[in-house]
């Protein structure tokens, strides 16, 4: 396992109590450098939706706990946000939250000129996910070939 799957794993052992007490969804956790810094990212969510007294609420916690177990020998900058409306979808639960709703997906390599699709997701599996465009033909993509797929956002 590499150092920064190790990181996001044991960030998300000690956050999960955190947000399991206050009744929270724990959306990702990531570890990553941007530029000369490392940011330590836990996004959260709930019904409603998440507040600022929210996300404080847990990076102190959480905060708290990653001192006593300094398990992180980079210096980095912890944030705890929402993942916003936009947000992909990387676990099975967002996948299941999100059968019948219109989804973007974004791909690597065109297919038929065309990399951008939208759809109302009918199904999913470990390596593909399925589709209904707006003319009701079913489009199936291999996970793989998948750059991004989030909720469609229209504004």
């Amino acid at each position: 396992m590499a150092k920064r799957e190790e990181i996001e794993r044991m960030t998300e052992e000690l956050v999960t109590p955190i947000i399991t007490k206050n009744n929270f969804e724990l959306v990702d956790v990531e570890f990553v450098k941007e530029g000369s810094n490392h940011y330590l990212r836990a996004y959260i969510d709930k019904e409603g939706g998440i507040t600022v007294d929210d996300c404080e609420l847990v990076s102190r916690a959480l905060s708290d706990l990653l001192d006593e177990k300094d398990f992180i020998a980079e210096s980095y900058i912890l944030e705890v946000s929402s993942p916003g409306l936009g947000r992909p979808l990387k676990k099975e639960k967002d996948y299941k939250r999100s059968l019948g709703k219109e989804l973007e997906i974004r791909l690597y390599r065109a297919v038929d000129k065309q990399k951008e699709f939208y759809g109302i997701l009918k199904s999913y599996d470990d390596s593909t996910v399925t589709i209904s465009d707006e003319n009701d033909k079913e489009l199936t993509f291999e996970k793989s070939d998948i750059a991004l797929i989030r909720l469609a956002v229209h504004f």
